[in-house]
């Protein structure tokens, strides 16, 4: 926990919305002042910075601002309309061995400041609509790119067609855009699998609280994710 006790990390398995993790963190303390340092989508678990209180909010803005590190699960060979697991898929035909090197080469691309189009379902703003509630309404979106930062990319496992890396960002990298692009590059196609947040700033996944730890320690029963 920060020092003042009111920011902290919490470790959001799969399946909640950030939203529902706030929410259950207002049941728990009792507090309606309660904000997140960063969205984590339903599919993928890890560190949620949560800040409580009217002045620990305050504080939101510098800790999305600062560094993430990331455990990327990527498919290559199909595309996702979602960019993530949770849309519909295509395969795509592949009619060569994609190696290692191949791959190594690829990834150096995409460290540094690079342009990226965000997925269309994100919640980025469009006439004050979040694009993915236009999509789903059939409406065209389309995002402009936008320069973000990747700090650094390493390889942990590579084996056709899953490749799993560890991507350290600056604020506003879409890892399911990474991964989308990744599989474009090699002209293979690819989505993301699996994503784990382990780092936001210095809050680390180690010292992150589950949102039950979280209940006991502030005597409240933890709340089910029904």
């Amino acid at each position: 926990m920060d020092n003042n006790k009111n920011i902290f990390a919490v470790y959001k398995e799969k399946g909640p919305t950030s939203h529902d993790i706030i929410n259950r963190v207002r049941r728990i303390t009792g507090e309606r002042r309660v904000g997140h340092a960063g969205t984590l989508d339903p599919l993928a678990s890890g560190v949620l910075v949560v800040a409580v209180g009217r002045e620990a909010t305050k504080k939101l803005n510098g800790i999305v601002a600062k560094e993430k590190e990331y455990i990327a699960d990527i498919k290559l060979g199909e595309e996702s309309s979602t960019d993530d697991g949770e849309g519909n898929k295509v395969s795509l035909l592949i009619d060569r061995l994609i190696g290692l090197e191949e791959v190594k080469l690829v990834i150096k691309n995409f460290v540094g400041k690079i342009k990226q189009v965000p997925p269309a379902y994100s919640a980025i703003k469009i006439h004050g609509k979040p694009a993915h509630r236009l999509v789903r309404a059939g409406k065209d979106v389309k995002l402009e790119p936008r320069e973000v930062e990747i700090k650094s990319i390493e390889i942990l496992k590579y084996e056709w067609p899953f490749l799993k890396l560890r991507v350290v960002t600056g604020p506003g990298v879409y890892i399911r855009a990474l991964a989308r692009d990744i599989g474009r590059e090699l002209e293979v196609g690819g989505y993301l699998a699996d994503l784990e947040r382990t780092r936001v700033g210095e809050y680390e996944k180690d010292s992150a609280s589950t949102i039950e730890e979280l209940a006991i320690n502030h005597k409240f029963q933890a709340p089910n994710f029904k």
